[in-house]
This record gives C-alpha cells, structure tokens and sequence, in this order.
C-alpha cells in the first residue's frame, strides 16, 4: 500500500480507475444491469413512433384544388316582377335555393273576437289525386286541423295527360284551356268585359263580356283552370299565362291590407275569395318564396272579414250579415292555404260548420243563402237579368263544404239530404231558361264526387250533354262556353269557361276520399 506524502494521510495502493482493464464479464454484468431501464426506453421509443405515424398530416396541408368540368345548361328561372324599385331585389330572391320558412315571414293572423261513355268513371286508383284534399275522413276533430283540401292533383305531380278524366273529356278540357289562353290580356289579366279584344291574333268575334268590376275574380278562376290541369309557375304547356296572372294578381294587392283589388260594390270579397284561391294554389304548387306573403296577406284579409264566431257576407269590416254563398269561396281559399303551410285562423272552420247547420233545413236537408232553407236571391227578382233559378246551388256549396272540413254521410247523415235533393235537380243544359246554373254544376260536380255511388253515376250522367255537347266549336268561341244562366251577365264568357273547365277536371283535381258509396 502506499502512503501520502502529507502528514497523517495513507495513500491508497488500489489501482486507479482508468487503469484496470475492464473484461468482458464486467461489460456483461453491467450491461445487465442496465437492460430493464433500456426494455423501457425502446418501448417508450416505439409508442411514440407508432402515435406519429398515425397522425394524418394531410390535414394540416392545403388541399390540391379539384377541377371540374361540365357542360353548362342554363336554366330557366322564375322571375316574378315587382313593381319599380323592387324589380332587381325580387330577381334576386328568386334564384334563392333555400325555402323560407313561412311561419317567419307572415303578418300574424288577427284574432277574431247512369255512365255514359264520355263520363265513365275513372275508377282505378291511379286515375285519382294524389294531391292532398285525401285526409279528412280520417280527422278526429272536425275543423281542427285535418287533413288538407289541396290543389293539383295527379296531373300537378306529374301524371301524364290524357290518364286522368274520363273518356271523351279529354279533348274539351284542351279546348277550354286554349281558348282561356289565346284571350289573356297582355299584362296577365283576364279582362271580364272586353276580353274579345286580347284575342292573341289581335281580336276576335266572341261577345257576352261580364261586369268590369270582375277582373280580380275571373282571372282567379282562369289561373284555378290552369292550376287544376298541372300548370304551375315553374312547369306545364301554360307555364307563361300562369306566371304572368299571378304577376297581375300580386300588382292589384294592397300590400298593406292584403285585398286584392278594390273595395268596390258589394261583391267585390267574391273577387277577392277567388284571387286569393288562386295565390294560395300556386303557392302551394311551386312553393315560391315570392308568393307566400302575397298569399298570406289575402288570407289575413278574409281572416279580418269574418264575422266574430261566425261566418262571411259583403262587408269589411263585418257588421254580422253573414249568406252561404261567400262563405263557401273563403272556406275553400282557407283550406287551401292551411294546405300551402300558410298561416289561418281554425276557429274560422268551426264557426263555418255551426254556420252551415242554422242554415239547414233538416226536414228535407236544404242549405238556405242567409236563414235555414232560404233560397237566394236568384229567386227573389232582385237579379233583373236572370229573375229566377232552378237548383240547389246552395245546398251543393254546404255539401261541398262538409267535405272539406272533414264530415262525413257515415256520421253526418245530412249530407245524404243534401245529396239526395241535388239528385232532384240534376245539370241540364237549357240556354232560354233558368236551368243552366254553372255556380251550381261546378259546385255540385265536386261534391257527388266526392260522394260517388249512385249519386256520382246520376249526377255525371246529366254532365255529358249540358257541359261537353254544350262547349262552342266554331270560329273564335270554339272552346269556350256561352255564360247564359243566373250568373252569366256577371261573369261573362270568361267566367263560365273557367268554371267548366274547371268541372270537367273533377277527376284529379282532389282526390275522392268519401269512396264509392
């Protein structure tokens, strides 16, 4: 051992550390010391470069640009004016994508205080509607939102023509809408009295015009003819006559009242009913964001002009005379616009319903204008034109109505009174009398429609010669129908066209729900 050189110190006599020759069992033994702690890092090593490689980088880099290419179709769009400033606005919301929600675009709804060939039932499912108006045999509480009385039937969805009335028809329903056709105004009206000269080539022989005051009303009932055969604003041979009326219809509304056209006589709510129909239909037909608040606005119009807990007459704002005849034309524009998802007023329905039933006779089940059984004022000598009627125009309008609230003959057993009286005084064409009644036919055609049976087989079997050998086939009148009866002088030709246009689409305009009783 050595020692230190320092006092009091002993020097070590181990070899220094640098000078031992380290062997292969001392680097064994301490690598084995060591291969745990080695076990753990490698591992640890290994998740981790396991995680990075799972991590997708593609994420956080740029995305190559794709290229597309496609021939490019323009398409044709619906562009419904406005009038001046508002023309570019309106263009622009038309080519809009998304729907609206209507529900936040609305004024608030106020709160009231025998078969014969040509009329051969298309009896096979797919002859029918698919349109709403199917559902209210299935309401639970009458009036309280059941199913819906909708527009365009089989043909506004798609069905192709000539499948959906019966033998024969087909051809007079053309000609009808032709003629409706060739005699719109230029600016998208249908003019009651001098529609002879709108003809397209410039003027024609037709005569028999209505009241001027009727323009809002008889174009409703032209655009409804269109509407019914599948026209819309967006599809159908008409597509452009049913565009440019509704453009009309929109100019003649106040937009701070929502009536359209003026307050002017004592029937003007008639037009206004119609008009309204109308807007609701087309609505309902293209859902175009550009004709929900129009059609809310009329709708909030008649809601304003009904009678607190009960029903419509001439006047706004009501002052509590209330007949059959209005009330009929608001409660079918109001179904069609709770059809469309438009808001209305469902106490309106109740009421209509109570309504009906004071005005009905329930001794023989006839629906009377203003009290229980009365006739209207056809009947009275008040119309000079026409001073007498024969029908039960108002008997078929309460029917009709049942319908669409939602009764039904099973449990409403007066609407077998109503169909029954209407069997008495079936459509007959009888020009120098007072047995044409085109209001009535129309009425009626729908409701024993809908009741079918031997109601419907009676009732269609009378239509064949007072309505199809009844159109004019000659010259400028050919497809039109001359407006003889109580409201022709009113209507004018323009009038009684469209509404016979308008039964002969009976097949698929609503569907039959009622069945074949």
């Amino acid at each position: 051992m050595e020692t230190d050189a320092r006092p009091g110190r002993v020097e070590s006599t181990l070899p220094k550390a640098w000078e031992v020759e380290e062997t292969f069992h001392d680097a064994l033994y301490d690598w084995m010391q060591r291969a745990p702690w080695l076990a753990i890092s490698a591992a640890a090593h290994l998740v981790v470069f396991l995680i990075v490689q799972a991590i997708p980088w593609n994420l956080f880099q740029e995305p190559e640009p794709t290229t597309f290419q496609s021939d490019v179709i323009t398409a044709v769009e619906e562009i419904i004016e406005e009038p001046p400033p508002e023309e570019v606005e309106e263009v622009k919301e038309e080519k809009l994508e998304e729907e609206p929600e209507i529900q936040d675009d609305v004024t608030e709804v106020e709160d009231p205080d025998t078969v014969d060939d040509v009329w051969e039932d298309a009896g096979d499912p797919e002859y029918e509607s698919d349109a709403p108006f199917e559902n209210f045999g299935l309401n639970d509480v009458i009036g309280i939102d059941g199913g819906g009385g909708g527009p365009g039937g089989n043909r506004g969805l798609g069905g192709p023509r000539g499948t959906r009335t019966g033998r024969g028809t087909e051809p007079a329903l053309e000609a009808g809408l032709l003629w409706l056709a060739k005699h719109q105004s230029e600016d998208g009206s249908w003019d009651c009295d001098e529609f002879m000269h709108n003809h397209a080539r410039g003027g024609c022989e037709c005569d028999q015009g209505g009241d001027a005051l009727h323009d809002v009303g008889v174009t409703g009932l032209a655009l409804l003819a269109f509407l019914g055969d599948g026209n819309t604003t967006r599809d159908g041979m008409y597509r452009d006559n049913v565009l440019a009326g509704i453009k009309w219809l929109r100019l003649q509304q106040d937009p701070e009242t929502g009536l359209l056209g003026d307050e002017i006589g004592k029937e003007f709510l008639y037009d206004h009913a119609l008009g309204t129909l109308a807007l609701c239909e087309a609505y309902y037909a293209s859902r175009s964001p550009l004709l929900a608040r129009p059609a809310q606005l009329a709708i909030n119009y008649i809601t304003r002009a009904r009678n607190p807990y009960g029903a419509w007459r001439y006047d706004m704002p009501p002052v509590g005379d209330q007949d059959t005849s209005v009330t009929g034309w608001m409660v079918f524009a109001l179904k069609s616009a709770q059809d469309a998802g438009l808001k209305v007023d469902r106490e309106a329905f109740t009421s209509s319903l109570l309504f009906l039933d004071d005005m009905t006779d329930p001794a023989n089940g006839r629906v009377g204008y203003d009290t229980a059984g009365s006739p209207s004022s056809r009947t009275t000598g008040i119309n000079d034109h026409f001073p007498t009627e024969r029908g039960e125009a108002m008997t078929a309008v309460g029917l009709l109505c049942r319908i669409f609230l939602g009764q039904e003959p099973d449990t409403v057993p007066i609407m077998r009174k109503h169909a029954d009286l209407m069997l008495h005084s079936l459509p007959e064409w009888d020009p120098d009398g007072f047995g044409t009644d085109m209001y009535y036919w129309y009425y009626g055609t729908y409701a024993m429609y809908q009741m079918g049976g031997r109601y419907w087989k009676a009732w269609r079997k009378a239509m064949e010669p007072a309505v199809v050998r009844s159109q004019r086939t000659d010259g400028d009148f050919n497809g039109s129908w001359d407006p003889v009866g109580p409201w022709g002088h009113s209507g004018g030709r323009v009038y009684s066209t469209a509404l016979m246009v308008l039964c002969l689409e009976v097949y698929f305009r609503y569907s039959r729900v009622l069945g074949a009783r």
